[in-house]
């Protein structure tokens, strides 16, 4: 049985956010976004996760903007073996967290590898200790398949068929 899409109508709304490709002019202020201390053992510093995007060969570098002011990161890869996108690496700015940006960079990316990429499904690790994490995947639409990817819990989002 295929999940449900979640029911989104007593959300707030998020706020409108743009994926942008990392590039010369913005890679700085990605490496400059921090996360809030007790988020420092369930991410790693952008600055390493553009290395990987940059020499592992796999992983693809977003920035994540409301207007001009980059207000988070993430990373997107294709799973040669399944065809599968990954979500890697999101995080929102510490003085950004709270106003609905993760939640919003989610479903862009989402939509991104669903609509523009046309990938049948995508995935995402995270810390089982994660309990904010836990609750936004689920929320939407994420259920956690029993795999592990780097000691972290994985979820997948199969999207419908058309």
């Amino acid at each position: 049985m295929s999940p449900q899409p979640p029911d989104t109508s007593a959300d707030p709304p998020s706020p409108a956010v743009d994926l942008r490709p990392v590039d010369a002019e913005n890679w700085r202020l990605c490496a400059a976004l921090e996360v809030a201390d007790e988020q420092r053992d369930f991410v790693s510093p952008v600055t390493r996760y553009l290395c990987l995007c940059h020499y592992g060969g796999l992983w693809q570098p977003f920035a994540v903007y409301d207007g001009d002011e980059v207000v988070g990161f993430a990373m997107w890869a294709v799973d040669p073996a399944d065809q599968s996108g990954w979500i890697g690496g999101l995080i929102v700015d510490e003085r950004h967290q709270s106003r609905g940006y993760g939640r919003a960079a989610l479903r862009a990316l989402v939509a991104w590898l669903r609509d523009d990429r046309a990938l049948p499904s995508c995935a995402l690790g995270y810390s089982a200790d994660n309990a904010v994490a836990r609750r936004l995947y689920a929320s939407e639409g994420f259920v956690e398949t029993g795999e592990l990817e780097d000691d972290e819990l994985v979820a997948r989002l199969r999207f419908a068929p058309e």
